[in-house]
């Protein structure tokens, strides 16, 4: 049997790791965009305050998944399923064929649509390619010993987590958040005031209740329109995420706000199954946390296995917000 994946993250690592070692003679071929390896997504959010973080972020070169008779094709963008003939297209026209295929692409950052037009003007943090433009841009203001004033759009879990470890390593931030407290998503009314405090505290400037309007450049200034009008050195959107599905609605699969799967994480093709941020369970939930998304590749790579029977069900688990000093005092929702 030649399986395929498609997604380097913890989902498709997980799982092609797992199911090696399930089966030695099955074919196991990983395709990704990403070039430098098998690495956190969620140390991103520290890449500011950790000086060496380009290398410690990595957990493991493509070339250890290599000497696990793991076929990895990098630096590759998958264009097409092809479910007639199950074959993927790769970008220059390699195809590849499958019996199964596993989507584990994870998601991309959300831009909201107003902000589209502005793409050239802002950063977002989701891969490490994303963190690399960054701490490039961020040096060059550091090679000057100047400290760049930083725009944020977005409080939730990564906006904050990134203002608060710019703050910590020296740069000014101001977050600007359209609801009126932080982490609404996932946090107790009392946890939004207190880390409000810790934010304000390592000297990020938050605004709430800010309905932003549009971006523009006025020299060496990035600036942001709400009811007035301030100039940053960067602007970060971190408005959220969005799971990568567009190959999935291009091959005729069931999605929503992700791929749609049942409790096998099969999709409407049973040759395809989903994984992690992309994969979307009959209960509508996507479950985009690190605990879950191991869970759900080694579960099903023992199904595929023929080692597991039944339904994936999600482990209890709990995240916790990367913000310097800051400790929730009820749990997160999740």
């Amino acid at each position: 049997m030649h399986i395929v994946i498609i997604g380097s993250g913890v989902a498709g690592v997980s799982f092609a790791e797992k199911y090696r070692a399930l089966s030695a003679d099955d074919d196991i071929t990983l395709v990704t965009r990403e070039h430098d390896g098998y690495y956190s997504r969620p140390l991103l959010s520290r890449g500011f305050s950790k000086a060496d973080i380009e290398q410690t972020i990595i957990l493991k070169p493509f070339n250890k998944l290599r000497e696990n008779n793991i076929k990895v094709l990098c630096d590759a963008e998958v264009t097409a399923i092809n479910r007639a003939d199950k074959s993927i297209v790769i970008l220059g026209g390699q195809a590849l064929q499958y019996d199964k295929l596993i989507l584990a692409q994870g998601s991309s950052a959300f831009i909201p649509p107003p902000f589209r037009l502005y793409e050239k003007l802002f950063f977002c943090l989701n891969s490490l390619s994303d963190l690399k433009a960054l701490r490039r841009f961020r040096q060059g203001f550091l090679d000057q010993n100047q400290r760049p004033d930083w725009a944020i759009v977005g409080g939730g879990l990564i906006g904050c987590e990134v203002a608060s470890d710019l703050a910590v390593a020296g740069d000014k931030v101001t977050v600007f958040h359209a609801m009126d407290r932080l982490m609404e998503r996932q946090l107790a009314p009392e946890d939004s005031i207190l880390l409000l405090k810790v934010l304000q505290n390592s000297g990020v400037n938050v605004l709430l209740n800010q309905a932003v309007q549009a971006f523009s450049r006025e020299k060496d200034k990035i600036c942001v329109k709400t009811e007035a009008t301030a100039g940053f050195d960067g602007l970060i959107v971190a408005c959220g995420f969005k799971p990568r599905n567009e190959l999935a609605e291009l091959a005729g699969l069931e999605t929503g706000r992700g791929i749609k799967v049942n409790q096998q994480m099969q999709t409407s093709d049973t040759s395809i199954y989903a994984l992690g941020d992309v994969a979307e369970l009959p209960n509508g939930k996507l479950y985009a946390f690190i605990l879950p998304i191991r869970n759900q590749a080694i579960w099903l790579a023992e199904f595929l296995a023929g080692q597991q029977q039944g339904f994936w069900t999600p482990p209890v688990f709990t995240t916790k917000a990367k913000v310097h000093g800051f400790e929730a005092v009820h749990p997160y929702n999740v």
